[in-house]
């Protein structure tokens, strides 16, 4: 069963290519189900551990870059338009 997930990174290293960080996100990680309002960060709903969607970002990563992902757990508030809000609550949100 799919949670929901906020997923950050940032790729520090000259010359990184984010094409396939991306492409794994939501094509392997995500269960279809993904948004990003922000630069480098992800809702998404996915049927992975933290530690599976690691491994498959991790031949992208070097030792220099940062990666986050916790699993949302219904204590969440921010700055967002009516329309992003309603995306996150129809897809995201259990």
């Amino acid at each position: 069963m799919s949670k929901p997930y906020m997923l950050t990174y940032d790729l520090n290293s000259p010359g990184q290519n984010y094409d396939d960080i991306i492409k794994t996100i939501k094509e392997e990680i995500s269960d279809g189900h993904w948004c990003t309002y922000w630069k480098s960060s992800y809702l998404l709903r996915s049927d992975l551990t933290t530690d599976q969607m690691l491994a498959k970002l991790k031949p992208f990563l070097d030792s220099d870059d940062t990666f986050f992902v916790t699993e949302i757990v219904h204590n969440r508030q921010g700055w967002l338009s009516d329309k992003q809000w309603k995306y996150i609550r129809e897809n995201i949100d259990d």
